[in-house]
């Protein structure tokens, strides 16, 4: 398999500083297929006028973060981020002014976002020791990616293959008591390639509440959780021009659900299992084509007893074992053509599957299906010197609800080595939940067959390019980013012969717009920085508010300090978030305000051998222990029965230790 390095900034060439900052070990370098066009799809799209943030393993692993939300929150630009209590847990999510329902996740290429509900994340089951990458696609990607990437793509890329032995171990501990455990193998031997991979996690967890806000009858008090994953990829060169590889990832998760008042224990058991195979036919640069299946399987089983008040010592079972979970399958299609100079031409096919359920909140076995069909086509330098234009339709057909058809066009043009400005901008979409389809919870809420897709339409311009200021080379660039979405989902109606809520289309949009600033580069030979700062005005139809769990405003700053032939290195990572607000208790009873902290993170890295193999790295996660709320929730009081705000508790001051050993 013919192989080339992966470079984490497209423009490292430029600042092998910024790129030394990195590097974790000797032997770090990580393949990818050159003539994979799945794998390659992030990088031509970021030619053509799509931002793409990427973070490397070893920014990662210098930050000392534990999983993909804590990596995200303090690393990437424009994307916020907040865990409810910790690693492994829900998030509230916004990018470049989004609601969390607006992102589409994928792991290895494959979306894994929970049909079921739309808010619920998959990020407390992905452990960052598995992690080769993130890639963040910013603005719609509706065209490749279809529904839900209405304000953008993350994908997780997992540990790749390697044309020579290559591996690790480590193991780190936390004064919160968390043990960590990772590592992998990977090689090449002829045709076949090879890398296997493993991670465990776990904790007794941090206090999820402030005590005053716990009910005498809530006496489970701290958020555990325990989360194993193991995973390999295989592919075999069956010729020069083909390749075929399979992946299989499985993770195990026992993952606490904290309340303030009546639990004695509430937890989820996870089981989720990832499996692909793919065909990569590649025969020039002229026509590239894959085939891929995969099918992702995730079962959940829920179980709480809760406190009898009045009855110490007596508990009653809320639920015990209840399942709830979903199985998603499909195939994709994509092949690129360049039959005519100064042009390129990109078809493809998505089928997807859906199987859900849920006894806890009582979403009935159901099935739906969505096919879709998708093509652009792009201009070449050729046709325009320094240009690349890009224009496509989707078109998706769902077996539950309405079709969608949506466009996009994008494109960048470059006037020199250092200055350039790049659009993307078109239509998107988000195809009702499970929970919104097919819910029939009684006394509670009741599904809509017949909804029609959430719809968008997205704008994104920025101005860029390297400004060389003394030993500083720095890249900067300035977005404008538009969005409208409309036909939203929401309880629309009340059907007082069952006491439901009816899931409907509301009328009304919710509007962003707003501006974020980036720069990142080397400012010394020894010292390199990133700086973003975001800000939005994101409001609903009648409202002079902003729309609730969306920051105003988000700055991010962080520094790298590694003298070349040092055997150490330094960083220092600082989130500040602006006012954010939420309605707890229901849009009736008042906004209630929470955000405006900065959090510093800092760490440091020791190699103890000439080769860098061995290595320790120490971080202080949330330097200054400052004490805020990640989010709002609510509770009830066990005497009077009223409801009230409770304040869900970020991670405190947290130091950690972790050794590596590279081979």
């Amino acid at each position: 398999m013919k192989a080339s390095i992966y470079v984490a900034c497209c423009w490292a060439a430029l600042n092998a500083g910024y790129t030394q900052a990195e590097t974790t070990t000797a032997l770090d370098e990580v393949v990818v297929t050159a003539k994979s066009l799945e794998d390659d799809l992030p990088q031509q799209l970021s030619k053509y006028g799509t931002r793409v943030d990427t973070i490397s393993a070893a920014r990662i692993q210098n930050g000392g973060y534990l999983d993909v939300a804590g990596a995200l929150e303090a690393l990437s630009p424009g994307l916020y981020i907040s865990p409810k209590n910790g690693p492994f847990d829900y998030v509230q999510i916004s990018l470049q002014g989004s609601r969390t329902t607006d992102v589409l996740w994928l792991v290895d290429g494959i979306r894994i976002n929970n049909r079921l509900y739309a808010g619920t994340t998959p990020l407390d089951t992905l452990p960052a020791g598995m992690i080769d990458r993130i890639e963040v696609l910013n603005g719609g990607q509706a065209l490749f990616y279809g529904t839900q990437a209405v304000a953008g793509a993350i994908n997780i890329v997992t540990k790749g293959f390697s044309d020579h032995p290559d591996g690790a171990i480590s193991a780190g501990y936390d004064t919160n008591q968390a043990q960590q455990y990772n590592g992998y193998y990977r090689d090449s031997v002829g045709k076949h390639h090879f890398v296997v991979y493993a991670t465990h996690d776990q904790a007794p967890g941090i206090e999820p509440l402030p005590d005053n806000e716990f009910q005498p009858s809530g006496t489970d008090r701290r958020r555990f959780y325990k989360v194993t994953s193991v995973g390999g990829k295989y592919a075999y060169d069956l010729a020069d021009n083909l390749t075929f590889t399979a992946a299989y990832e499985h993770t195990n998760a026992n993952l606490d659900f904290a309340q303030p008042e009546l639990t004695a224990i509430a937890y989820n058991q996870r089981n989720e299992d990832l499996v692909s195979a793919k065909l990569d036919y590649a025969p020039s640069d002229e026509f590239k084509l894959y085939i891929k299946d995969y099918y992702h399987w995730w079962y959940a089983h829920y179980t709480e007893f809760d406190n009898v008040i009045g009855s110490p010592g007596s508990l009653t079972t809320i639920d015990d074992h209840d399942f709830w979970g979903f199985k998603d399958y499909g195939v994709n299609l994509l092949t690129k053509i360049s039959v005519n100079r100064g042009f390129e031409y990109l078809a493809g096919y998505d089928f997807q599957n859906y199987t859900g359920k849920d006894v806890v909140l009582v979403i009935q076995q159901q099935t739906e299906h969505v096919s879709a069909f998708f093509g652009q086509v792009r201009t070449t330098p050729d046709l325009i010197p320094d240009a690349h234009l890009a224009a496509g339709l989707r078109y998706n057909i769902p077996s539950v609800g309405q079709s969608a058809l949506v466009w996009n066009g994008s494109g960048q043009y470059d006037f020199s080595k250092s200055l350039f400005v790049r659009a993307n901008f078109g239509t998107a979409f988000r195809l009702p939940t499970a929970e919104e389809l097919f819910a029939n919870d009684p006394q509670d809420e009741r599904g809509n067959p017949n909804l029609k897709p959430e719809t968008s339409t997205n704008v994104n311009l920025s101005i860029g390019g390297i400004a060389a200021v003394g030993e500083a080379s720095v890249k900067w660039e300035l977005i404008g980013f538009y969005r409208d979405i409309k036909n939203l989902i929401d309880f629309q109606t009340f059907d007082p012969d069952t006491n439901q809520d009816v899931f409907g289309n509301v009328a009304g949009t919710v509007t962003t717009r707003g501006l974020e600033a980036t720069l990142e580069g080397p400012i010394t030979a020894a010292l390199s920085g990133n700086f973003s700062a975001t800000y939005n005005k994101t409001r609903e139809t009648g409202a002079d508010f902003q729309f609730k769990q969306i920051p105003v405003t988000q700055v991010k700053l962080g520094f790298d300090y590694h003298p070349r032939g040092a055997p150490y290195g330094a960083g220092i990572n600082i989130v500040h978030l602006g006012d954010v607000d939420d309605s707890p208790l229901g849009s009736d009873a008042g906004r209630f305000g929470y955000g405006n902290y900065t959090v510093v993170d800092m760490s440091t890295r020791l190699f103890l051998d000439a080769r860098h193999h061995q290595r320790i790295d120490l971080h202080l996660n949330n330097a200054f222990d400052r004490t805020y709320s990640s989010s709002l929730g609510h509770g009830v009081n066990d005497v009077s029965g009223d409801g009230y705000v409770v304040h869900n508790l970020a991670l405190p001051r947290t130091f950690g230790v972790n050794y590596t050993y590279s081979f």
